[in-house]
């Protein structure tokens, strides 16, 4: 019989006996092992909810440029050869009516001269920076504005000195929802104008927010003569935005078309939602910062855990274990450390963002990879936090290891 056939067999750890030993090892330090994993935990947590959070903005944004639509473009005068204002020609919206592609066209026609108070009795220098503009009846239907309270201007109501408040305006003026009803007057332009309703804000015509609208006759009565459009708002489908908005300056002014500003109000959206993603990316190399420190921790408590653990490892490498089978073991405890810590920080960033959406009224959105790349940062930033005490284990002698017992 060979001398192979009485060797003993070699000693073997297998996947599930790692699992076993180093759990076992954490449950030894139960306190020590909860403060190790809190700070990968923050640190997973922050971006987690980083990323949660971007991600349920983003959504919101993007459901309310589905609802509110990207095709509406606005029409603006620019600046004429000499350096003034230019106008739009008085009859824009009609012009810009007879496109095909056109679905809706609406505009509005700003009072420079006019103010509006809660009282006549205000200094006159207090305007509040709100705006007075005369505004068409189908102004709603073209920008997409609904009305909070009270009802908004018809042809009835145009010819009659009656104001339809956008929401900051009625903010700052003190008049609320319960007053759109009729009650109330303000001080406007030099007259008073019952207040007859309230405005939601406008996303996609903020500047409606900070105005007082009234009808475009009893803004030619009040300003005595005809009101240019200054605004004109226009939209067309999806496919024919671009082809409308190169037509529009010639259409709107023949002769000088290039005084006309031509803008779509949804890139403006589109480009906050730019700088909230470069925001994101500024939070995630904190929130890397803090996993950084976080494994910087788990590194500490594994050294400290081999140097009180000699004993242990002397025993264990003197009964059969291989220095694979001790790396295996403290790596593996570095892991689970790292996991456990991941774990809960993915718990409590999903939570905060879900909290913060709900507050926000924000659809909460959080991408599946994001939990994906927590497992994956927790598993990498345990090995690495561990590879270093798991070595050092490894090369420890058994009889020196048993020598300080």
């Amino acid at each position: 019989m060979s001398a192979s056939a009485h060797a003993p067999a070699a000693s073997r750890l297998r996947p599930r006996d790692t699992l076993r030993v180093a759990a076992s090892g954490l449950r030894a330090r139960p306190l020590r092992v909860v403060l190790s994993a809190l700070g990968i935990a923050v640190g997973i947590a922050a971006m987690v909810a980083v990323v949660g959070i971007s991600a349920s903005s983003r959504e919101e944004v993007n459901e309310r440029l589905r609802e509110l639509g990207t095709n509406l473009l606005t029409v603006t005068p620019g600046q004429s050869f000499t350096g003034d204002r230019a106008e739009l020609p008085a009859e824009s919206v009609e012009m810009v009516d007879r496109l095909e592609q056109v679905t809706s066209v609406s505009a509005v026609g700003a009072l420079r001269d006019a103010a509006v108070y809660r009282n006549d009795e205000i200094d006159e220098d207090e305007t509040n920076a709100l705006a007075v503009s005369a505004a068409r009846t189908d102004l709603l239907g073209t920008v997409g504005g609904t009305v909070a309270a009270g009802r908004w201007l018809d042809s009835a109501l145009g010819s009659y000195p009656t104001v339809v408040l956008g929401a900051t305006a009625a903010e700052l003026l003190g008049i609320s929802g319960a007053q759109a009803d009729g009650s109330v007057d303000v001080w406007l332009g030099g007259a008073w104008f019952t207040v007859v309703g309230i405005l939601d804000p406008v996303p996609l015509a903020p500047e409606l927010d900070s105005s007082a609208l009234i009808g475009w006759e009893a803004a030619a009565e009040l300003s005595g003569g005809d009101v240019p459009p200054t605004t004109v708002y226009e939209r067309s489908d999806e496919s024919a935005v671009e082809e409308v908005g190169a037509l529009l300056p010639a259409t709107v002014n023949p002769a000088v078309p290039s005084e006309v500003v031509v803008s779509r109000p949804s890139d403006a959206l589109a480009a906050r939602e730019a700088a909230d993603e470069t925001l994101t990316t500024l939070l995630l190399a904190l929130g890397g910062v803090s996993l950084l420190v976080g494994g910087i921790g788990v590194a500490n408590t594994m050294v400290i855990a081999v140097l009180e653990r000699r004993s242990e490892i002397g025993l264990r490498r003197a009964l059969g274990a291989t220095r694979a089978h001790i790396r295996r073991q403290f790596l593996g405890e570095s892991v689970l450390l790292a996991g456990f810590g991941g774990i809960g920080g993915a718990v409590l960033g999903g939570a905060v963002t879900m909290a913060f959406a709900a507050g926000r009224e924000w659809p909460f959105a959080l991408p599946a990879w994001v939990l994906g790349g927590a497992a994956g940062a927790t598993v990498l930033v345990g090995a690495l936090a561990g590879a270093y005490p798991a070595a050092r284990a490894a090369r420890m002698p058994p009889t020196a290891a048993l020598s300080t017992a």
